[in-house]
């Protein structure tokens, strides 16, 4: 071994005890973000749960926040997320699927994910409901993407964010409570960019919640509301969100896309 080589270990492991104390402060700042908001809202820790976004950042990064105790991680790439999660096979994780989905990438995503956030459209479903029917891991959790920027809008309208109008999403709740192997979640959304609640993320949170509580009316187990990421979580958690999705206050800016 030459001596440049026998440098190398030292300095990788030197990296990656830097990068593990980094994400540690990270996820103990988040922690105390979410534990005011929680107090704040008069709502118990254990109310929210904390999904934390590894899209392009590396499986090393999945892999120290396991050891740091995270048990839920967000993907919105599938051909990113199929390799990460294969390398983090075995590791106590829930994988979420937190991007937009085309049909023909829905049996790949089945094979890591066990929660699915961005249904929005029929065939989306009946899609879903064939591929996990197939597969050997259960139920697929789904929860429908809502995009507040739709609502009353004419049918069909394309811009924002993608995800369905909020007059939409009775319907597609009973279309995903009777598919075989699909179970309804709950709902989800992005602040929306423009529309009535642009800029306004506590009033689109509170909207999301009202649509919430009219679902769990009619599905009693819809109970989850994803809502919120790393600028907006405490809103989110003030209108009653049960799970936030953190991204770069967790692991930092995100490296470009290549």
């Amino acid at each position: 071994m030459t001596s440049g080589d026998a440098g190398r270990e030292p300095a990788a492991a030197s990296d990656g005890a830097a990068r593990r104390a980094e994400l540690g402060e990270a996820l103990e700042q988040v922690e105390e973000r979410i534990a005011r908001a929680c107090a704040a809202a008069g709502r118990a820790r254990e109310d929210v749960t904390l999904i934390v976004v590894t899209k392009t950042h590396p499986a090393r990064d999945v892999r120290i926040l396991a050891e740091l105790g995270v048990r839920h991680v967000a993907e919105n790439r599938d051909q990113e997320a199929a390799a990460k999660a294969e390398s983090c096979a075995g590791l106590p994780l829930s994988w979420h699927f937190v991007g937009q989905l085309q049909t023909n990438k829905v049996r790949s995503v089945l094979g890591y994910a066990d929660y699915v956030h961005s249904v929005d459209r029929a065939r989306l479903v009946r899609s879903l409901s064939t591929a996990a029917e197939a597969r050997e891991g259960g139920e697929v959790s789904c929860l429908i993407q809502v995009a507040l920027e739709k609502e009353g809008a004419l049918q069909g309208a394309e811009g924002g964010r993608g995800g369905a109008a909020p007059e939409e999403v009775m319907g597609l709740a009973e279309q995903i409570t009777r598919a075989p192997a699909l179970r309804l979640a709950g709902l989800m959304t992005v602040a929306p960019l423009g529309g009535a609640y642009a800029g306004r993320p506590d009033a689109a949170f509170a909207r999301l919640s009202e649509i919430s509580r009219a679902l769990r009316e009619a599905v009693p187990g819809a109970n989850m509301v994803s809502a919120g990421m790393s600028a907006d979580l405490e809103q989110a958690i003030a209108a009653g969100a049960t799970h936030v999705r953190v991204g770069s206050a967790v692991l930092g800016v995100r490296p470009p896309l290549r």
